[in-house]
C-alpha cells in the first residue's frame, strides 16, 4: 500500500510580512490531493499487464517463469509537499535476458527502482497522450492517476502540445553537420491512432556521437517500415550534414537495410540479437526453446568472433536436420549478426541489439495495444518525440567513450582489443 506523510500546516501570519503566498505548484497539489489510491493501483495494474505478457512462458515442469510475488520493501519517495511511502508489487522473473544472459528483471516504468523524487508532469503528460488521451482528458486522467488534475484546463493543454508539435519540426530541420554519429540503432515503432484506420509507425534512429554520448537523431512517420521510407528518412539526414555511421543495428526485418545501401552504402550492418533469438526461436517447437536458448547465448555471448563460429556450427548440427528453416535464420545472417565482434570489447553490449530504442519505448509499445492511441498523426509523432526528449537525458553514455573516435578514425579491433600498427610507437634512434 501507499501512504502519504502530509506536510505540516502553516499557521503563521503571512499578511504581516506583506508577502504573497507562493503559487501550489501543480505536483504539490497531486501529492495532497491524495495519490495513494491511484497510484498503488496503477503499480499493480502495471505488474498485472508485465505478468500477462509473459503468461505462456513455462519451464520443463510447465511452472510460468513470471508471476507476483508479493511487495518490495517500503520506501520513500520526496517531493516539495512531502514524503510518499512506497510499497511496490514484486515480480519473481526467471527468464533469461538474451542482452546479457542473465535473469531478466522487471523495472516499473511508473515508479522505476532509482525513482526517489516524484515525476515531473511534462514527462508524464506524452506518455498520457500516446495511451489515447485527448487534451480533455488530461485533467481526469491525471485525478484518477496521480490525485488531482487541479491547473491542467483542455485549453492549457492544448497549448502545450502546440507548442511540442513546434519543438518536434524544430527538431526534424536541425542542422546535423557538427555532429557525427558514429553508431545509430534504428527501429519502427507501431503506435494505434484514434481516428485513422491505420497504426502510425513511427521511424526512431537514436545514436552514440563520437564522444560516447547517446541522442536521438530522427524521428518521423513511414509506412509500414518500408524501404523507401527509411530511405526518405537518411536521404533527409544526409541533407542536414549527417555522415555515414560506421555499424548501424537494427531489426533484421526492417526495410531500414536496403535504404541503409543507398544512403550510406559504406556503413556496415549489425542485426539485432533481440529480435533475432525470437524469430528463431518462433520456427521451433517450445520444448526445444530452453536448449536453444542457452545454445544461441554461446554465440552472441562468445568471447571472440572465432568461438562465436564454433557455437554457430553446434547450433547448426544440433537443430539442423529437424529444424532447418530455423538454422537458415541463423547462419543467412550470421556475418551481419557478429559484426559486432570487429569492434572494441567494451562496445559489444552496447552493439548487439536494438535496447536503447526498445527501452524507451517499452511502455508505449505494450499499452497502445489496449488504448485508443493519440487522435492523429502529428499527434502521435510530437508525443513520442516528448516522451523520448524526457527519457534522453538519463541516457548513459557507451562503455569506454573513449574508443567511439578511434573507431570513426578506422582502428582495427581484434578479438575486442585494439591493434596497434607498428608506427604507432616511435622507435629509438641509432646512437
Amino acid at each position: 500500500m501507499l501512504s502519504v506523510v502530509p506536510e505540516e500546516p502553516n499557521h503563521g501570519d503571512d499578511h504581516t510580512t506583506g508577502a504573497a503566498t507562493a503559487p501550489t505548484s501543480v505536483i504539490d497539489q497531486i501529492v495532497r490531493d491524495g495519490a495513494r489510491r491511484m497510484l498503488a493501483e496503477a503499480l499493480q495494474a502495471e505488474v498485472d499487464a508485465y505478468c500477462a505478457q509473459f503468461v505462456d512462458e513455462r519451464d520443463e515442469r510447465g511452472h510460468r517463469l513470471v508471476v507476483r510475488n508479493g511487495h518490495h520493501q517500503p520506501r520513500e519517495v520526496l517531493t516539495s509537499a512531502g514524503a510518499v511511502e512506497v510499497t511496490a508489487p514484486r515480480v519473481n522473473d526467471r527468464r533469461v535476458d538474451p542482452d546479457i544472459g542473465e535473469r531478466a528483471r522487471f523495472s516499473s516504468a511508473i515508479l522505476p527502482p532509482w525513482c526517489r523524487k516524484t515525476p515531473k508532469i511534462n514527462e508524464v503528460l506524452p506518455l498520457l497522450y500516446l495511451h489515447g488521451l485527448s487534451s480533455g482528458d488530461f485533467g481526469p486522467a491525471l485525478e484518477q492517476f496521480l490525485g488531482s488534475g487541479a491547473g491542467l484546463s483542455a485549453s492549457v493543454i492544448t497549448k502545450t502540445t502546440e507548442a511540442w508539435r513546434a519543438e518536434q519540426r524544430a527538431f526534424a530541420d536541425r542542422d546535423l553537420s557538427g555532429v557525427d554519429y558514429v553508431y545509430p540503432w534504428a527501429d519502427g515503432i507501431h503506435v494505434n491512432i484514434r481516428l485513422a484506420e491505420h497504426k502510425l509507425c513511427l521511424l526512431v534512429m537514436i545514436g552514440v556521437r563520437a564522444d560516447g554520448r547517446k541522442e536521438l537523431i530522427a524521428l518521423t512517420d513511414g509506412y509500414r517500415e518500408s524501404t523507401e521510407s527509411w530511405a526518405d528518412l537518411l536521404r533527409d539526414c544526409a541533407r542536414r550534414g549527417m555522415r555515414a555511421p560506421v555499424l548501424a543495428v537494427g531489426d533484421g526485418a526492417l526495410g531500414f537495410w536496403g535504404a541503409l545501401r543507398e544512403v550510406f552504402p559504406q556503413a556496415r550492418a549489425q542485426r539485432c540479437w533481440f529480435h533475432k533469438i525470437a524469430n528463431i526461436l518462433g520456427a521451433l517447437p517450445k520444448s526445444a526453446h530452453p536448449g536453444a536458448k542457452k545454445a544461441l547465448a554461446e554465440i552472441w555471448n562468445a568471447e571472440d568472433r572465432h568461438h562465436a563460429l564454433e557455437a554457430a556450427r553446434a547450433f547448426e548440427a544440433t537443430y539442423g536436420a529437424k529444424f532447418g528453416k530455423a538454422v537458415a535464420k541463423l547462419t543467412d545472417d550470421l556475418d551481419e549478426l557478429l559484426a559486432f565482434y570487429d569492434y572494441p570489447a567494451e562496445h559489444w553490449i552496447h552493439l548487439r541489439t536494438t535496447n536503447p530504442i526498445e527501452s524507451t519505448f517499452a511502455t508505449v509499445r505494450h499499452r497502445t495495444k489496449i488504448t485508443r492511441g493519440p487522435g492523429s498523426r502529428a499527434a502521435g509523432l510530437a508525443m513520442a518525440f516528448k516522451l523520448i526528449e524526457a527519457a534522453q537525458h538519463r541516457w548513459r553514455a557507451v562503455n569506454a567513450p573513449h574508443l567511439v573516435a578511434l573507431v570513426r578514425a578506422g582502428a582495427t579491433f581484434e578479438a575486442g582489443k585494439l591493434v596497434e600498427r607498428p608506427n604507432d610507437h616511435p622507435q629509438p634512434e641509432a646512437a
